[in-house]
């Protein structure tokens, strides 16, 4: 049920671009019905895994990649149309793609632990595309905070990248040495 749900948002991924990529108040309804049922659908996936016993490194690993990819379509999609400078879905990208690099060593090589700021980050990565939607809808107060947080999220996101890359620099060489073969 858990993976039903976050298929869900899985297939919301197209749906979410096209209608973020549109600037017209009817793309904007739809985008916002595509959000709430996608941020449902995983405030739900995870607690149903855990209360069914289904938690997998596998389904972790589906749920990371279908949030990152609805929300960086919205995100995209809302730079396409100028509402979101391009610097912020490439530093999301690039933050994701030292995630999935370094969740290797973190399976592998317990010692590595994710940062709590690239933690809340993926959370607020959800934000900006709904900002966008409601201003759209016509709060338009909302533009001077949607900028604060774009770029304190493109901030906080290099921050995070440059923490997670520490870390691992720090950790590799111990994790390298005890993968090798014993003499």
């Amino acid at each position: 049920m858990a993976n039903v749900l976050t298929a869900i948002r899985l297939l919301l991924v197209v749906p979410f671009a096209f209608f973020m990529a549109h600037g017209d108040e009817g793309s904007a309804v739809f985008a916002l019905i595509a959000w709430v049922v996608s941020l449902l659908t995983d405030f739900l996936d995870g607690p149903i895994a855990r209360r069914r016993g289904t938690v997998t490194a596998l389904s972790g690993t589906f749920d990371h990649s279908s949030d990152f990819l609805f929300v960086t379509s919205g995100i995209f999609a809302g730079a396409y149309r100028g509402v979101f400078p391009w610097v912020l879905p490439v530093c999301i990208t690039a933050a994701f793609s030292q995630y999935v690099i370094d969740s290797y060593w973190i399976h592998r090589q317990s010692k590595l632990r994710g940062s709590k700021l690239g933690r809340y980050n993926g959370m607020l990565y959800f934000v900006p595309p709904v900002a966008d939607i409601l201003i759209r809808l016509g709060a338009r107060f909302l533009q001077p905070l949607l900028t604060i947080l774009v770029w304190g999220l493109v901030l906080s996101t290099l921050v995070s990248m440059a923490q997670r890359a520490r870390m691992f620099r720090r950790e590799l060489p111990e994790n390298l040495a005890s993968r090798s073969p014993q003499k």
